[in-house]
């Protein structure tokens, strides 16, 4: 929450620049969390990514609509009194395990994108590290633990029954002030000498527990404080879920409320328009409704089927289930694409053809060499999409197959809304992409592979797949990874991301093959 007037005189404890962190290897750090280790003082924007994550839009308008009242607590009466308000309009009814996985698959990368480097250059220095929290300890463990490597934290702890949040807290409270130092003296005992080396906060609630350190200093205030840098965090965010591209706070979350009936609406237009219009025009359909195209490179011409020319397989990164319609607007004409998991809504509504892929190595080969006698073929080997600046392991299949192969590099720009989910419904990935007010999408068109790289030279499928990876991440400054499709949805949403194949699926699968 925002800082009060009383606390803008400072105690006698140093700042946090004064402290030294060479040498603290052997040390314990004890921390605040908001407005110590994160740069911003407000937990109201990590709550309203919980109420829209789990709860939606109605949870959200809840919590906004809540947030007056706990302000007024806050200022008046005091930070527990605002923070539990903020508890209950958040969690009352949700499922524990929701509000567990949104911990673990959101809130890590806003909260990393807020690390206070100065509070990190002392926090990171010590060989062990608590956090002592007013946030509930279900919302801040996950990242504290995994991503800043904290070894203990204390938070609030929430009521539950029956698998599900009262809104209520257990005793003793909220963690701020006296019952913060309590917490700190249950964890490390009333020994003088066993009590934590460094102890950092930022307000006067934060005090009790300071003065138990051997060692204290206070964060100052600033907001134009630059926050942890990407290459310096102590842990990449490769995988991370939500709708949300931006932090919420209290305007973002009332503009979003505002938005989303209009953007849905617009979304709904803009679907229309890709799905019934042909392709040719769709381009400028798109350019019309504020969806912006850019296109790079020369695209090769389609394959002529009169002289015997098999089609071109395009390899594409894999930002969202989209990919190959913006490619298919990008030349003009529909291409088909496999896929690996797409919702039955996503195939209704889609203009191109979509052919689902097996998992049987065998007869997926077979299904995509069907597909490339008739004409050209999308694929992504990648398997899943990726949000960062990161491409995930390329599946080898594809050079095996075909030795006309063209890379695609992909990439696309959401001001308000991810077009890509791990746990939600994915037949509604299309319509949270162009509800974006003005959604972009880059298609450039690298050189073809040169015969002497292919496996028909000689090369191995992995040699293959690993060069046409790198040239891709190349063009896009992306880092390349081993990561997996098994990996992003274990770290996303526990399982490995496999919709198992209905009966009608595999027959449709045999039919086109000629089985």
């Amino acid at each position: 929450m925002a800082s009060t007037t009383k606390e803008r005189s400072l105690p006698t404890f140093p700042t946090i620049h004064q402290c030294p962190s060479i040498g603290r290897e052997k040390h314990t750090v004890v921390a605040d969390m908001d407005g110590t280790l994160l740069r911003g003082r407000s937990s109201f924007p990590y709550f309203a990514l919980v109420a829209f994550e789990v709860g939606g839009i109605l949870r959200l308008l809840f919590l906004l609509l809540a947030s007056p009242l706990a302000g007024l607590l806050y200022y008046c009466v005091s930070e527990s009194a605002g923070i539990r308000v903020l508890v209950f309009a958040t969690f009352v009814g949700m499922r524990v395990s929701d509000i567990e996985s949104v911990a673990r698959a959101v809130l890590p990368k806003f909260y990393s994108t807020d690390l206070h480097c100065e509070t990190w250059r002392v926090f990171s220095s010590c060989g062990k590290r608590c956090v002592l929290t007013a946030n509930p300890r279900i919302m801040v463990e996950a990242f504290l633990k995994d991503f800043l490597g904290a070894d203990l934290v204390l938070g609030t702890e929430i009521a539950t029954y029956r698998g599900r949040a009262t809104g209520w807290v257990l005793s003793p409270g909220i963690t701020v002030g006296k019952n913060k130092a309590d917490a700190l003296n249950k964890a490390f005992g009333t020994d003088p000498s066993l009590a934590p080396d460094i102890g950092l906060g930022d307000r006067k609630t934060d005090f009790p527990f300071m003065k138990l350190c051997k060692e204290s200093y206070v964060v100052p205030a600033k907001p134009e404080v630059e926050p942890v840098s990407h290459e310096k965090l102590p842990k990449p965010i490769v995988f991370h879920d939500g709708r949300l591209v931006q932090k919420p706070t209290p305007l973002m979350a009332l503009l979003t409320i505002l938005w989303i009936p209009v953007g849905f609406m617009l979304a709904c237009l803009r679907i229309a328009a890709g799905s019934l219009l042909p392709m040719p025009v769709v381009y400028y359909a798109f350019w019309a409704l504020g969806v912006r195209v850019y296109i790079k490179g020369t695209p090769p011409p389609p394959a002529k089927k009169s002289i015997g020319q098999s089609g071109v397989l395009f390899i594409c990164s894999h930002r969202t289930l989209l990919d190959p319609i913006f490619l298919s607007t990008a030349l003009g004409r529909p291409i088909p694409a496999v896929t690996y998991s797409l919702s039955r809504l996503s195939e209704i509504i889609s203009p191109i053809k979509t052919v689902r892929l097996s998992r049987d190595r065998v007869t997926d080969a077979n299904m995509i060499k069907k597909l490339l006698e008739q004409g050209d073929l999308v694929i992504c080997p990648e398997g899943t999409t990726c949000r960062e600046p990161f491409l995930l392991r390329f599946s080898a299949l594809f050079a095996e197959l075909t030795d006309e192969l063209v890379p695609v590099a992909m990439s696309n720009r959401m001001s308000m809304f991810h077009g890509t989910t791990a746990r939600g419904w994915k037949g509604m990935d299309p319509f949270y992409f162009f509800m974006n007010p003005s959604p972009a999408y880059e298609v450039n068109f690298l050189n073809k592979l040169p015969h002497d790289l292919t496996c028909g030279a000689g090369k191995s499928s992995h040699e293959v797949a690993n060069y046409i990876q790198r040239n891709i991440a190349a063009s896009l400054s992306y880092e390349c990874t081993t990561f997996t499709r098994k990996d992003k949805y274990r770290a996303l949403a526990g399982n490995d991301g496999i919709v198992e194949e209905k009966p009608k699926r595999a027959a449709a699968a045999k039919k086109i093959m000629g089985c």
